[in-house]
Formats: C-alpha cells, structure tokens, sequence
C-alpha cells in the first residue's frame, strides 16, 4: 500500500505504556511499530485501528505542556450507542470522562469527550456522518 494523504497524527505522551492501554481500550487501537529513539533515549509508538493506512503516533516526553484539549480533539466512531455508554461508563469509573453522552442529532451523532492519561482529548461517537458526507462530497 502506498501512502498518500494524510497519514498520521503525532502526540506526546508522557508515560507510553499508560497511553497505550488507553487508546487500545479507548479506541480499538493496536501498537503496530515500536522503536527507541537513540538521541532522547525515549519510545515512540505508531497505533492503528487497521482500518485505513493512518496511525496516531504517541511520542513519549518528560513531560505534556500542550495537550490537545476541547474543542480539538481525536474522534473514534464507535460500532453503537451501546459501545459509547459503555466506554462513558468506564471512562467515569476512572475519572477521565470530559462530557457526554450526548445525543446531538445529525451530523455530529450520539458522542461524549475522554481525558487520556496526559490530558489530550479523545471524542467516541456513534452516528457521525463522516464517511457519507465525504463520499457525498466526490
């Protein structure tokens, strides 16, 4: 496969393995390179939900100064709204629930914002009409 477009988004994480349990439970994401980075002596991980040619790319620091907070945000569509509650559920059982669920009608769908360990922000959602409006937009 050749890449072409988009193909990563990049973020600094302060304790990887933290991160990485969060977006494989959060986000259906699995660790699909893994290196050291000789020069920091830090780990950088490219996860991916294998479903397109896209990674998020979580780069470990010393420390977070800019996490991605709302209204930015990394969005994950969820297979139900059943998913989404049950993910809010466990999200509040840890303390990392921002808002939601919400039901905010089309386009936008059933969807709540998740705190990751370093503050970045990730929004589940069930319903958004992302593929529809871009295959629309063709």
């Amino acid at each position: 496969m050749v890449d072409l477009g988009l193909t990563h988004v990049a973020l600094p994480v302060s304790s990887l393995n933290d991160s990485i349990t969060f977006y494989t439970t959060y986000a259906r994401m699995q660790v699909v390179h893994r290196r050291m980075v000789p020069a920091t002596g830090f780990e950088v991980a490219w996860l991916s939900d294998k479903t397109r040619p896209f990674v998020v790319v979580l780069s470990e620091r010393s420390q977070v100064d800019h996490p991605l907070v709302p209204p930015a945000h990394l969005g994950v569509a969820c297979e139900s709204r059943e998913e989404v509650d049950r993910l809010c559920a466990l999200a509040r059982g840890e303390g990392r629930l921002i808002n939601g669920p919400r039901d905010a009608g089309p386009p936008i769908g059933y969807l709540a914002s998740i705190r990751d360990p370093d503050g970045h922000t990730l929004e589940v959602s069930f319903g958004q009409e992302v593929g529809l409006t871009v295959q629309q937009a063709t």
